[in-house]
C-alpha cells in the first residue's frame, strides 16, 4: 500500500476531511480522528479492543497496537508496505465506522466502498 493510495481511499468515506495533527495528516469524520499518517510507511487507526486483537492476531506483520497509552485505547499502527488494498480498505472503514455518527454510519452502509 503507497502512502498517496492510502489518502485517496480515506478519503473516499461520507464527510472525510483531511487535516492536521501535530503537524502530521490526520483523516477525521465530523472532526473526529479515524486514521493518521504520522510517517510516510505507517498509517494509525481507531479501533476498538477486540478489532484490534483480530487484525493483530491475524496479521502480524501488517498490524501493531501503538506503543504507550494509545494501544490499550485502540490505536493501531498499519505498516503499510505490508498491507495489500482489499485489508488496509476493511481496517479503515472498522475504524471509520468507529468514529462516524450513527446516521452517516447509515449512509456508509448503504453504499458500495
Amino acid at each position: 500500500m503507497e502512502t498517496v493510495r492510502a489518502r485517496q481511499l480515506a478519503l473516499e468515506f461520507p464527510e472525510a476531511a483531511e487535516k492536521s495533527h501535530f503537524g502530521k495528516a490526520d483523516f477525521r469524520v465530523r472532526n473526529r480522528i479515524f486514521m493518521s499518517l504520522p510517517e510516510n510507511d505507517r498509517a494509525v487507526i481507531k479501533l476498538d479492543s477486540g478489532q484490534q486483537e483480530m487484525m493483530t492476531v491475524a496479521e502480524p506483520l501488517v498490524f501493531k497496537p501503538v506503543p504507550g497509552g494509545w494501544g490499550p485505547k485502540g490505536w493501531t499502527s498499519i505498516k503499510l508496505d505490508a498491507c495489500d488494498e482489499q485489508t488496509f480498505r476493511s481496517a479503515i472503514r472498522m475504524s471509520w465506522r468507529n468514529v462516524a455518527p450513527p446516521a452517516l454510519r447509515k449512509i456508509f452502509d448503504a453504499s458500495p466502498i
